[in-house]
């Protein structure tokens, strides 16, 4: 089942904030309110990223080798069909850093470097920030008209659900 906009919305008014830094770029900034060591977890756990990834659909991980080199495969099932996703880990700092190339089945060749930056802000909070870099203008002004930020908040919001969850 696909996930609505009222649901992603529905995050007590914590939107991520959206910015094109530099050319080919975007930027995404959020504050979550889970520590360091639960928002790593939920993005290293293969089944706690089922959980929160595709919006909250169907996930499927075929592969997550999460080290420098590893390939990850993720394929979200919606009511259109199925969508798949994959890259390689370019780094992998625990606590820290996550940078991985992303490529989707329907555009093959439009490859993306993405990095995941959490910062412990010492009260029980995370600030992530994801950078996607793209190879041309073009490959980024085109995500960014998408569909992707909904899709980030429909995410974002099954993550907030998840780390609520987690002990």
């Amino acid at each position: 089942m696909t996930r609505t906009t009222k649901e992603a919305t529905e995050t007590k008014g914590n939107r991520a904030k959206v910015t094109t830094p530099a050319d080919r770029e975007i930027r995404i900034e959020r504050i979550l309110n889970a520590s360091r060591d639960r928002v790593w977890k939920a993005h290293t756990d293969p089944a706690l990223v089922a959980q929160w990834w595709g919006r909250g659909n169907k996930l499927v991980i075929e592969v997550m080798q999460l080290e420098r080199g590893g390939h990850w495969r993720f394929v979200e099932h919606t009511d259109e069909g199925a969508h798949g996703f994959e890259g390689r880990y370019a780094e992998v700092t625990p606590q820290e850093r996550i940078a991985l190339t992303f490529e989707w089945d329907g555009m093959p060749g439009h490859v993306s470097l993405v990095t995941i930056s959490l910062e412990d802000l010492g009260d029980g909070r995370t600030r992530l920030v994801e950078t996607m870099l793209f190879l041309t203008n073009e490959d980024r002004d085109g995500m960014l008209h998408s569909g992707m930020e909904e899709g980030m908040e429909e995410s974002l919001a099954a993550l907030d659900r998840v780390l609520a969850g987690m002990k």
